[in-house]
Order: C-alpha cells, then structure tokens, then sequence
C-alpha cells in the first residue's frame, strides 16, 4: 500500500472531456467512459533516443516492459508487470525481407495465429491480476469482425474470475474464426449477429453504458479499451529495433484502426517513424478523409475478403483526430442510439495528419493480385489482410524501407488461398487443435433489447 502511494500515476481522459481523468486500472476496467469518449492518456511519455537505441540488444519482453511501464505505474508493481510480460510473450516475431526496399513484420505466430494475441493476452494477464486483487468477478464483452474474438477467448478461457461475451457478425468471419471463438470453454459465450460488425460495435458500445448492466462488472476487450491499443505500440518498437535503419515507414493494415493508433502512440513517444500507410479495403472513408477533410462514414460497410478489416466507421479514429487537436464523436438520441457517426465537432491539424499518414484503399482485386505475385515470385504466402498492407506499401512512393504488418496466418483463409492459388496453406498447430471440437454459439437479431434480454438470462 505505501509504495503505491509514492508511485506516480499516469492519468487517462475521454477524448470528449465530458468526466474527469482516471487512473489506468480505473481506464481498463471502465473501458469506455460514460460520456461515450475514449481513454487517452493526458500526457504521452516519450523514450529518448539512446533508450531507443538500446532495445537492438533487448528480448521483445524486455522492450515491451520499457514501452508499458510509464502508462501502468501506480497501477501495478513493477515485478507483476515483468512477470505478465515473460509468460505471455513466449513466441517468435519474425521480420522477414520481402523485397529490396519490403520487410513484412509477421504477428501470427501466437496462440490463435493473429496479431490480436498481443493485446488480449496481456489483457488477460492484468485484469486476471487485478480480479484476484479485488476477489472481483468480472465480465468481458467483445464485438470482433474475425480475429479479437478468438484470441479473447483463448487468453481468457477457463479463468474462473472471468466470463466473456462475444458478439460476431454471422456471415462475416471465415469457419476457422468461428471455431476460434465457439469450442475453447465453459466461460466463453459467442453470439453471431445478423448484421454487420459495427452493429456489433455499437451493440457493445451501448451495454457499456447501461445501467442495468453494471452489476456484471463489464470490461471492453476491443480496442476502445486503452488497455488493448498499448501493448500494440510495443512490436512497432521491436521492428524498428532489428532494423538497421535511422527512419522507417510501417504499412499498417486497418479496420478498427488500433493497430494503427497502437503505432502512432509509438511514434509519439519517439520512435523514428517517417510516415504510416494507413492500407483500407474498400471501406474508404479514411482516405477520403485524409483528402477531403470532411468525414463520412461508410453505412453500411462494404464486405471484403480482408474480414477484420470491414469497418465502415473505425472506432479509434476519434482517438486519431483527438491526437491531432480534433474532436470526434458519435451523435446519439436519448436512448443511446446513433443517429449519425463520426460527427466531427472540432477539425484536426489535417496538415500535421497527412504529413504523418497517408493512405490507400484496396480494391479486391489489387490484393489478389499481391498473394499471386508473391507466391509465385517470392515463394511467400499472405493472406488477405496482409495483402492490403503489402498493396500499399507498393504504391508508396518514398525512398525509405517498408515494413509490412502481417496480421493473420494464411490458414485462417484456406477458401481464398485455394481460390488463387490452387494449394491448401500449411495449418499451425494452433489451428489444427480445434478441429473437430464442437462449436456452441447462439444466434442473434440486431436488436440491442434482445440481446441484452439473452445476456442477463445467460449470465443470472
């Protein structure tokens, strides 16, 4: 108790400004603030450049402890913190030269083949660490187009302090994401809506703020939740730490747009970063932004095969625009519903956004063509997501390398590579584990009462 007291906390405030500033176990396990904000933290900590320079000779853990700890201080002890960090990151990160000026960063070697284990196994490592603190029971409700879901159910399956819902778009996620999500426990409760995913967003967004619900301790493990989007800034570090380079420039494949907040709180803390491709599918309404100035949101989103990516209206992007002096938020009536998204109350420097951003939207068939080229010239599998990202790394036109960001293993997609390809992908053991497991999920409407009528049924 005494060493907290002399610890220094970092404070966290909504993008809307509408409640004063929480600690990060207060932002963590609130989630999203009640004025229907995001956390952000109310100073950005910065790494100097020799500390920087040091990482080349530091193990992902190690790096990963020097880019949270300023955040999490005050919260939780140093000690507990290394020890989350060397039992959770206990897998490879390769960055592999793809080109001469192309390096792909692959974040698929985790537990459920995706990037999102970085985020939801340290999720589950520091509210599990907190649930035993408090002896508290809490409950994590996820909106997923694909990836998140599974790898929160993965890190939180069978924790007996924790219960998660999941809340999927039904014909928007391929089988094995699916299967991610319905066969790992007891504690884990999937539900496919009929809809699409930021229906599933918004479903989530409003349970957060309902009243009825709080007795269910409710923790969001998308990335409206800070506590997801950090340790996400820690591989943009690592990457640039096993490059010999002075400056780079990170193709980022985005949707909900916390990989690429995740890389920009990076670069606010010093890393040398000399612009970030956001890389869109045909959801658009990002670029068209960066060119326009003026936001629409894309209603309803359009379906690509990159599934994670399907996004018409990003939820960090309100954290993008604060970042840049702007102010963003979704106009709601009084029952919590919106009315139009993105509202954009104050504009942003647009000048310093796209001297930092740039981005592109690929079409499907600009991203088939990038998995046929690299398989049959480089003998390199990717997968849709990553073939966005690698799409616009080759339209940029800057003399500095590339690193690509490979966000899911290609096995994930074995419909699309067959497709293309004419080959099965080789499946990772991850995957092959939980065939023929049975899947148990329950289908539901895209009505907010009806699901929150399911969830209290299921959860009393």
């Amino acid at each position: 108790m005494i060493i907290r007291t002399i610890m220094r906390k970092m404070l966290f405030a909504s993008t809307k400004g509408g409640i004063p500033p929480v600690t990060f176990r207060e932002a963590l396990l609130e989630g999203q603030p009640k004025d229907y904000g995001l956390y952000m933290p109310v100073s950005i900590p910065s790494i100097p450049a020799e500390e920087i320079e040091s990482f080349r000779r530091m193990e992902y853990r190690d790096i990963a402890y020097r880019v949270i700890y300023p955040y999490v201080e005050g919260s939780i002890c140093p000690g507990a913190l290394k020890n989350i960090l060397k039992e959770i990151y206990d897998f490879d990160i390769p960055l592999q030269r793809a080109g001469e000026n192309l390096h792909l960063l692959w974040l698929t070697r985790g537990p459920t083949a995706s990037f999102k284990d970085f985020a939801a196994r340290f999720m589950s490592g520091i509210i599990g660490y907190f649930a035993m603190e408090d002896n508290a029971e809490v409950t994590i409700l996820v909106a997923t187009s694909g990836d998140t879901g599974g790898a929160v159910a993965r890190a939180f399956g069978g924790n007996k302090n924790v219960k998660v819902v999941i809340l999927f778009p039904e014909e928007e996620v391929t089988p094995v994401q699916r299967k991610q999500m319905t066969t790992p426990g007891r504690n884990i409760i999937p539900f496919a809506v009929r809809g699409k995913f930021d229906d599933c967003q918004a479903m989530a967004k409003r349970a957060f703020n309902d009243r009825s619900l709080g007795r269910y301790n409710l923790v969001s493990a998308n990335s409206i939740n800070f506590g997801r989007l950090l340790p996400q800034a820690v591989y943009y570090f690592y990457a640039f730490s096993r490059m010999d380079k002075e400056k780079v420039v990170f193709s980022v494949p985005s949707g909900n747009f916390g990989n690429l907040m995740g890389g920009l709180l990076a670069m606010k803390m010093g890393l040398p970063v000399e612009k970030f491709i956001a890389a869109v599918n045909l959801n658009d309404e990002f670029p068209s932004f960066l060119e326009t100035g003026t936001y629409r949101a894309v209603v309803p989103s359009r379906q690509c095969s990159s599934n994670a990516m399907n996004v018409g209206h990003p939820s960090n992007l309100a954290r993008l625009v604060s970042l840049y002096g702007g102010l963003m938020s979704d106009e709601r009536d009084r029952e919590g519903n919106v009315t139009k998204r993105g509202a954009l109350l104050v504009n942003p420097d647009m000048e310093k956004m796209r001297n930092d951003l740039i981005s592109y939207s690929i079409g499907e068939d600009e991203a088939d063509r990038t998995i046929v080229d690299f398989w049959h010239e480089k003998a390199i599998l990717l997968e849709p997501h990553g073939a966005v990202a690698v799409s616009a790394a080759r339209r940029y036109k800057g003399a500095r390398q590339v690193i690509s960001i490979e966000t899911a293993d290609p096995a994930k997609f074995p419909v699309k590579i067959r497709e293309l390809l004419g080959i099965d992908p080789p499946v990772p053991e991850s995957l092959r584990s939980i065939d023929g497991l049975e899947e148990k999920y329950y289908i539901l409407d895209n009505d907010y009462d009806i699901f929150r009528e399911k969830f209290t049924g299921m959860l009393s």
